[in-house]
């Protein structure tokens, strides 16, 4: 395992879903050893959707409030994860002035499920978090092998 980043932040287009969920998923394994953000390069409205599915693993995201990358009160991070070609763009254009690693996890945009059934959407919705947490627990994987 290699060594735990201090910060991390995850970035996407609208940070009401996919970067919101990594957010979550990555507080859950590590509480407060690792300070964890996300954004997204506009800031998007909050995802029912996104909350129930999270909601099936335990995990609560309704209160998140999304918000941009330009919103961010601080931009000190070890790495930024980005989960949508735009958000790579953004992040690369930030670190262009910070000593800041930038990893790309390309993620399903869920735009994509537009359109879809209620239960299609969430489908498609568990498809993302599902790919997120392997993701996650992959690159983050917990301390001795618990969560906090």
């Amino acid at each position: 395992m290699s060594e735990l980043p201090g910060a991390v932040l995850f970035a996407c287009d609208q940070n009401a879903v996919r970067s919101a969920m990594a957010e979550a998923m990555l507080k859950h394994l590590h509480g407060t050893r690792i300070y964890v953000d996300s954004a997204g390069v506009r800031a998007g409205e909050p995802d029912p959707f996104a909350a129930a599915v999270m909601e099936e693993i335990g995990l609560d995201i309704s209160q998140h409030r999304p918000k941009s990358m330009r919103a961010l009160p601080d931009a000190s991070f070890d790495v930024i994860v980005t989960l949508s070609p735009q958000a790579q763009h953004r992040a690369i254009e930030m670190t262009r002035t910070l000593a800041c690693a930038v990893e790309y996890w390309p993620t399903y945009d869920p735009a994509m499920f537009e359109g879809m059934n209620r239960e299609g959407v969430l489908a498609g919705y568990r498809q993302i978090r599902d790919h997120l947490w392997a993701k996650v627990m992959e690159r983050f994987p917990p301390i001795g092998g618990s969560s906090p």
